[in-house]
């Protein structure tokens, strides 16, 4: 184990081995998992939380830098939060979405305000956000979105990169760019994948960031003529694509995208339901693009209220709203705002304002994640990438650097993922919760995680990689 102290912070939570056997028997009973052969699972039973902390039946606690699924942005228990969906679940617990109530008008007000921040003044041509569509996670998020561009262009065909992920229902699940989709994919939602720039394992064989920029924006043109622009109503966009792999555009891609759906009358829909709301250390990700750079439609989900209730999004734009002043938007949903997740996001974004949770991220990324990360690379065999942003990044895993060979087939499964569990393993054994996808680790903790705790859990994530590559170069020699 580390030799650097466990942080202070550390929660000493008392065992309760019996609560604990009883919920996880019941769920190997009774609960049916996503993305899993359900007969193979053993899954962790979490007992509580507090802050960057997780804990099990045992007592044992485990730091978590995965956030969950990367929504606990100012992580688990904030009283500010909590004590928000208690007073709301005391006033009105819940409302039909045609009714308007104060927890919904106050969450979209707070969120219309940070997005017409993004790519500083508007151009006053429609592109002001001023409405928000709320759903209850990322998924149905960009259906929404897509339909809404669909409607408003006239138009069916959708664009969306390959490596991305978009949500599981069917059109979000068609959109995605990773092996999810493809027992999926029937080929009937009219959609149409192209690649981004990934300067690591390029697919245009550029050398330098502004090479794979300006092929990769090269190939996009590419695509929408030969899809045929009059066909096309949107580009759906991972401002930096998570799951698979966080893949910071480089300077101008955005902007290339933004000018490219100009040119060609295309809407651009930023998927920001994971880089949202802090995590790339700004309130948006494709604030990344720069000055007078704005997408047309931005679905959101996760960060806005830390997952305490579900929620999710679309921001609107003028002009999108227009198409739907007088004419009726056919699509709806049961729990549209729903008054507590509604009184969450109020809560959460108040709190991430007062606290500076997102200029934290940010200087995480600048002060801690981005040197310590580097480093690490700079020990360790297996370590063939490091890149990311704010509390958003992702290590590369090879068995060869030279060759930069990924530590595990695409799409991995069984002995062949070997590695990959060993990692996943290797990290619980320390009390580390990790994000594992494909042949890579993520670091994405919440952004209000100490400096303490985050050298503390690289610590830990250190020695279960230098385990791995021990393994490895035993298998491999």
């Amino acid at each position: 184990m580390t030799s650097r102290p466990v942080p202070s912070t550390r929660p000493t939570p008392l065992a309760d081995a019996d609560a604990a056997k009883r919920a996880y028997e019941l769920d190997r009973a009774h609960v049916f998992h996503s993305w899993s052969a359900q007969a193979t699972l053993s899954p962790l039973v979490v007992m509580g939380a507090e802050g960057s902390w997780v804990w099990d039946g045992d007592g044992t606690t485990y730091l978590d830098l995965s956030s969950q699924l990367v929504y606990t942005n100012i992580g688990f228990g904030h009283p500010k939060v909590v004590r928000a969906i208690q007073e709301q679940a005391a006033k009105l617990a819940t409302v039909a979405p045609q009714h308007a109530n104060a927890a919904r008008s106050e969450a979209a007000r707070l969120i219309v305000e940070r997005a017409q921040q993004i790519g500083g003044v508007s151009s006053g041509d429609g592109d002001d956000f001023t409405h928000v569509f709320f759903t209850n996670g990322g998924a149905d998020a960009i259906e929404n979105a897509v339909r809404m561009a669909r409607l408003h262009t006239g138009r069916r065909k959708v664009l969306a990169r390959y490596r991305s992920y978009h949500g599981n229902t069917t059109t979000a699940i068609n959109l995605t760019g990773d092996p999810r989709r493809w027992p999926n994919d029937y080929g009937a939602e009219g959609v149409v994948h192209f690649s981004g720039p990934y300067l690591y394992r390029s697919a245009f064989h550029a050398a330098t960031e502004e090479e794979e920029c300006a092929r990769a924006l090269e190939h996009l043109e590419q695509t929408i003529l030969l899809e045929g622009a009059s066909t096309i109503a949107a580009i759906v966009l991972e401002s930096i694509p998570g799951t698979a792999g966080i893949m910071i555009p480089p300077p101008g891609y955005l902007a290339g995208v933004r000018e490219l759906c100009d040119r060609y009358d295309i809407l651009w829909i930023a998927d920001e339901v994971m880089s949202g709301f802090g995590r790339a250390g700004r309130w948006f990700a494709c604030e990344l693009a720069g000055d007078g750079v704005r997408p047309d439609l931005i679905t959101f989900a996760k960060g806005v209220n830390s997952g305490y209730v579900p929620l999710g999004g679309v921001i609107v734009s003028t002009a999108i709203y227009d198409t739907f002043a007088t004419r009726a938007f056919p699509g709806g949903l049961t729990y549209s705002g729903h008054p507590l997740a509604c009184a969450a996001a109020v809560a959460t974004i108040n709190v991430m304002t007062e606290e500076a949770i997102v200029e934290n991220a940010d200087r995480l990324g600048r002060e801690v994640f981005g040197s310590e990360l580097a480093a690490m690379a700079r020990r360790s065999p297996i370590i063939g990438e490091v890149r990311g942003v704010g509390a958003f990044w992702a290590l590369e895993l090879v068995r060869d650097k030279g060759t930069r060979e990924p530590l595990v087939p695409f799409n991995a499964a069984g002995d062949a993922n070997a590695p990959m569990l060993k990692l996943g393993a290797a990290c619980r054994q320390r009390g580390l919760l990790p994000f594992v996808n494909g042949s890579r680790t993520h670091v994405v903790p919440a952004l209000n995680i100490t400096d303490d705790e985050a050298r503390y859990g690289l610590a830990l994530l250190e020695e279960a990689l230098d385990d791995v590559a021990r393994a490895v170069l035993d298998e491999d020699s």
